[in-house]
């Protein structure tokens, strides 16, 4: 007589960005079901309506069927996991006067794990992708912000206060623009998405070199990162010049972790890595010549094997090592 199959137990990642992305992920970490949603970008409390009525038709799903143990929300921005609430809610709609954990977790009546979105996706890798069975690594999400998540000796590092990784906000330009945090010349004001689109425009209007670009055909439209790692694809010098210079200042703020940290390895992760190679082969060669020599060939260089999905991934095996954790205290 065959053993009766065990049915799984779920756990519910969520990434939350500019869309709100979220899974039914298994203790192993592979997705049963996904949802996505545009992200209300103006109102705090229809913003996280939609995140709460994302999460409950999860929960609710037949696949599901009563089998959901806890949820794991990867959140942009400064989270404090003690409090546990928002302190800073980046490049989204600012959600810091509600009380977020207290709401979601009303609504759900479940277990939930508030964490940094870069320490989500970061946990991802290191449980199931690129990182598996590293112990020292330094992990980049790249898209409209900039994060970086740190895992040290085998533990996932978050600072004193629970804000470390603030990775887009190390100074590459002390004469650069002005960063929405307030201070100037931050990674993320040269090499986040929406300033390699800036960048883009701006050699466009002020180079004649690249008139022909293809992408000039963008310059009253809606040019976005996808359109410009595909011209860079395709061949178009102005979009390799851009995604190469990006590199760069990838490359010269990473050399400054390896020289500090003597990491094992890097991985590149987040919507802007669509590029591959192009960018990746930037980063390497300018971490190369900023890193000490013995450092950097201790270090490989990586792009996300879990793409997308880190995020969300990684914030549901984080509700599961919670649970699990809790379950021996």
């Amino acid at each position: 007589m065959s053993p009766t199959p065990v049915e799984p137990m779920f756990f519910i990642g969520v990434d939350i960005g500019r869309t709100i992305r979220a899974a039914l992920v298994d203790e192993s970490g592979r997705i049963w079901m996904q949802s996505r949603v545009l992200a209300e970008r103006r109102d705090p409390r229809a913003f996280l309506a939609q995140v709460i009525a994302v999460l409950s038709a999860l929960r609710d799903s037949e696949i599901a069927r009563g089998r959901v143990v806890a949820v794991g929300i990867g959140w942009p921005g400064l989270v404090n996991r003690q409090a546990p609430r928002l302190e800073l809610a980046s490049h989204l709609v600012d959600v810091t006067g509600c009380d977020v954990y207290g709401e979601i977790s009303e609504a759900l009546k479940l277990p939930l794990v508030f964490e940094n979105e870069a320490n989500a996706a970061a946990y991802g890798e290191w449980t199931c992708g690129a990182a598996r069975g590293l112990r020292d690594v330094f992990y980049v999400t790249i898209g409209t912000g900039i994060g970086a998540a740190l895992i040290l000796g085998g533990r996932l590092q978050r600072g004193a206060h629970g804000f470390a990784g603030e990775f887009g906000h190390v100074k590459v330009e002390p004469r650069g623009i002005e960063c929405g945090c307030g201070g100037r010349g931050c990674l993320e004001t040269v090499a986040s998405g929406p300033n390699i689109v800036r960048r883009v425009r701006e050699r466009l209007f002020s180079d004649p070199a690249f008139s022909l670009s293809p992408l000039a055909a963008q310059m009253e439209g809606t040019l976005t990162v996808p359109l410009i790692v595909q011209a860079a694809f395709d061949g178009d010098e102005l979009a390799r010049v851009v995604l190469r210079e990006t590199g760069r200042y990838f490359g010269v703020a990473i050399a400054n972790v390896l020289n500090l940290l003597d990491v094992e390895m890097v991985c590149l992760g987040g919507p802007v890595m669509l590029a591959g190679e192009i960018l990746l082969d930037a980063v390497r060669k300018a971490a190369r010549k900023y890193t000490l020599r013995a450092i950097f060939e201790g270090c490989r260089f990586t792009i996300s094997a879990l793409g997308q999905d880190a995020g969300i991934i990684g914030a549901a095996l984080l509700a599961r090592d919670a649970v699990a954790t809790m379950a021996f205290e």
